[in-house]
């Protein structure tokens, strides 16, 4: 469903699926939160992660995750530090604002190591949708 990152570096996880989503573009409703639930393996050890969310419209524009940053925390079946080679689940939560523009737009979601170096990036095409 994801593609490889344009905007910045970092591989493809080993899967990563969009709750409530079956084709691209998703469909995002706002005043929620999407959950993309995200499988990866550790390239090496990692003591601290932080999701980031860029917006890829005429510029890139970051968007603050503000506790849902805290890639550790919604980790499912792990916790921090991650060993090498372990296969790890993560639940990624995004809120879709209500004055986000009802728009089809490409995201860009991150996992950076303690270094800022991209661990794992995906490309995810959108379509924000007023709530039902």
């Amino acid at each position: 469903m994801e593609t490889k990152c344009q905007a910045s570096n970092g591989s493809l996880p080993i899967n990563a699926h969009v709750v409530g989503c079956l084709e691209l573009p998703c469909s995002l409703p706002q005043n929620q939160d999407v959950e993309i639930r995200v499988v990866f393996k550790a390239p090496y050890m990692l003591h601290d992660m932080k999701t980031r969310a860029v917006a890829l419209m005429a510029i890139p524009i970051n968007y603050p995750l503000g506790p849902n940053e805290v890639t550790c925390n919604f980790l499912n079946n792990s916790y921090c530090p991650i060993l090498e080679g372990e296969i790890v689940e993560y639940s990624l939560k995004m809120f879709i604002e209500p004055w986000f523009p009802t728009i089809p737009v490409t995201i860009e979601f991150r996992v950076e190591d303690k270094n800022a170096v991209s661990v794992w990036c995906i490309r995810l095409p959108i379509v924000v949708v007023r709530p039902q």
